[in-house]
Order: C-alpha cells, then structure tokens, then sequence
C-alpha cells in the first residue's frame, strides 16, 4: 500500500528549528527513516515536504483522487487553513500528527480546522509519532 507523508511549512527546517521543541533529526533523515520503517511494515512510503500551502492542497487532491493514505503534518496551517481542510476532508484515510505538544503550547496553536476532517491525531510524541501513524495504517483497514 502506497502512503503520503506530507509535512506542512517550514518544516523543511527541522534540526534547525526550535531544536528545543523539534529535536535534532533533519527532514531527509526523519523521510529516510519513514521510507525504511515503511519497508518494514510492508508500505511503500513518500516523504513530501512544501512551505506552499497550494502545492500541499494539491498533494492531497492527488491522494484524494488515487485513494492514497496521508499522514499528515500541516504545521502552521493546522490552525486556520480552510483551503487545506477542505481538501483534507477529501482523502479518504488522514492522519494529523504534530511534533510537539499543541495543546501545552500557545493558545492559537490548540485549534485545528484539520483535526474533525482526520481519521486520528497523534501529538507530542516528537518524531515517533509519524511511526505510530505508518504502523496504525499498516495494521488497520
């Protein structure tokens, strides 16, 4: 089974960012490490990440329409893209998974439009949550 791991703005900047919040891992080596867990578990996984929003609605159409399963980073978007619910909303399986712990930080980031478009959430668990989320998907229908 095919699945799209689609990270959302600056996301780009992990192992540079907040190191304190995100951790030290770089994007290629947290794609590297999903593309081989998803070996693993019997995945062929894709590790796409974009700071415009335009290119991520059109990532999800594309898995829309091939009824591919996302796991799902929107960063910032999370809290008020419409645009990118509405085609979350379209993907028949999303994962939303964050980093940090939305919920203990800054009052805007508790809100998600993406959250009641999702399958499940995964939060605070730092990277191992994208795991959690390629194994939920090997293992359920």
């Amino acid at each position: 089974m095919k699945v799209l791991v689609l990270n959302g703005v600056n996301l780009g900047r992990l192992g540079k960012r907040q190191p304190e919040v995100y951790g030290a891992t770089t994007h290629e080596q947290l794609a590297q490490r999903l593309v081989l867990l998803g070996a693993e578990l019997g995945l062929d996984v894709e590790v796409r990440q974009t700071d415009s929003e335009a290119e991520l609605v059109g990532w999800l159409h594309e898995a829309a329409d091939a009824k591919t399963p996302v796991v799902l980073n929107p960063a910032a978007w999370t809290h008020y893209s419409i645009a990118l619910a509405d085609a979350v909303v379209q993907v028949p399986r999303v994962l939303e998974v964050h980093i940090s712990n939305v919920h203990a930080r800054e009052d805007f980031r508790r809100h998600s439009v993406i959250t009641p478009c999702a399958e499940g959430v995964i939060a605070g668990l730092g990277l191992g949550g994208y795991e959690l989320a390629l194994r939920h998907l090997a293992t359920s229908s």
